[in-house]
């Protein structure tokens, strides 16, 4: 049974986000479930992202099985946690529609980085994509269809 951890919401309170600024973030579906091997529900998930593009740029995405690395800088006006509730919510419900099911996809939460400067941004973005090559999942990453990368 999964288990949340009670004081997970804590850690949000008082957090900044900054306008322009890049994070790297990390969201996982609920029980680890291999929702995204489908690849039509990997691709409503991207088309979600997609569609933010007035609350976050993004600049690089891998949809894995069961979560998803985003690199997005934020636009004007928008909070971090305002668009991940869009983002998993809208997901939600159309990929929940698209399986004819109802429930949770998402665990509560995620994690955000902001990076920093003089952190190497492509760098980052690359390490991101290769994750289905480091699972195993695929020998080149040309043949993953759910990533994306702006330099690549």
């Amino acid at each position: 049974m999964h288990k949340t951890r009670p004081h997970a919401a804590a850690l949000r309170k008082g957090r900044i986000y900054e306008t322009g600024r890049i994070y790297l973030i990390t969201c996982v579906t609920w029980q680890r479930r291999d929702v995204f091997s489908e690849w039509a529900c990997g691709r409503l998930l991207v088309n979600v992202l997609m569609n933010e593009r007035n609350r976050a740029g993004t600049l690089a995405y891998v949809v894995m099985p069961d979560h998803l690395h985003w690199l997005a800088q934020l636009c004007e006006g928008t909070s971090l946690d305002r668009l991940m509730r869009t983002v998993k919510s809208v997901s939600s419900h159309r990929i929940n529609t698209k399986l004819n099911r109802t429930g949770r996809l998402w665990q509560p939460g995620y994690h955000d980085h902001a990076l920093r400067r003089e952190e190497d941004l492509i760098a980052t973005a690359r390490y991101m994509v290769a994750n289905p090559l480091r699972a195993g999942l695929v020998n080149n990453i040309g043949d993953y269809p759910l990533w994306d990368a702006a330099w690549l």
